[in-house]
């Protein structure tokens, strides 16, 4: 290689080291360390799909808490507890997801089978990348969560933040495009199809210009809802209530009672 390249280069490196702040560097790996342990906890929960060449659940469960060790050792002061408080939910979440497997069983015509959703469909990985990541934000886990969520809609499409709160028999049918943010409550056997999207309407902001973090600022869904392709519903002070259907490419910023089909934002009984 070129002499003057070399030194190019060696100059550049300490330059970069030099506008790298110190705290980055605390994150090494912490990206990989964090989706394989998502893997690692899938297959521990549904072995002979996931990880057919190791099905010892024991050995999955014991790989995902190494991986999750990397990760939070420069993130938590007590990997430790939140491990052991993840490992403690994981049952729950498995049960939760059998009635997500069998929403989509339900609520899909195309679905020959249990095992065709967790072997095929995209949402599958969303929403258990989704349960999973959200048992680590209830514990005020920084960082980790969201990597796990976006891990997730980097191979399916789907974006579902993991402080969002979503009951049982959840379904998204195709699953591409939809977007559900981090203050959406969700109700049980709600169904959504691709592109729908649950938002914020707007964001406040602080005298300073900056944002204001940590407030309301995405829809409630009730339970039994349907909401059709390409529907926006946005505001932290929308609700929707039980039973209603939205159809597609609806655009909602306001309240509908309970019951309600809404298309083009004509109302029908």
């Amino acid at each position: 290689m070129n002499t003057n390249l070399n030194d190019i280069i060696n100059n550049s490196v300490v330059e970069l080291k030099k506008s790298l702040p110190e705290e980055f560097n605390s994150f090494n790996g912490v990206k990989e360390f964090s989706e394989s342990a998502f893997r690692k906890i899938l297959a521990a929960l549904f072995p002979q799909h996931v990880n057919p060449q190791n099905l010892e659940v024991a050995l999955n469960l014991s790989s995902a808490c190494d991986n999750l060790k990397c990760a939070l050792k420069n993130i938590v002061s007590e990997p430790e507890i939140i491990i052991a408080d993840l490992i403690k939910t994981l049952p729950e979440i498995k049960r939760i997801l059998l009635t997500d497997i069998k929403a989509a069983y339900q609520g899909d015509p195309a679905a020959r089978n249990y095992d065709e959703i967790i072997l095929a469909y995209p949402a599958f990985i969303a929403i258990s990348a989704y349960r999973i990541a959200h048992e680590l934000f209830l514990k005020q886990v920084p960082l980790i969560p969201r990597i796990i969520t976006e891990y997730a809609h980097r191979l399916t499409g789907i974006d579902i933040h993991p402080g969002a709160t979503i009951g049982e028999y959840f379904f998204i049918d195709h699953g591409t495009g939809v977007v559900i943010g981090e203050t959406v409550t969700i109700g049980a056997h709600a169904k959504l199809y691709q592109n729908v999207t649950l938002g914020a309407k707007s964001f406040k902001m602080n005298p300073d210009g900056t944002l204001v973090k940590n407030i309301k600022r995405h829809p409630d869904i009730g339970n039994d809802v349907v909401i059709y392709a390409g529907a926006t519903i946005l505001g932290g002070d929308t609700v929707i209530g039980d039973g209603c259907i939205i159809g597609g490419n609806v655009w909602l910023t306001h309240s509908v009672e309970a019951g309600q089909v809404i298309l083009n934002e004509l109302h029908e009984r």
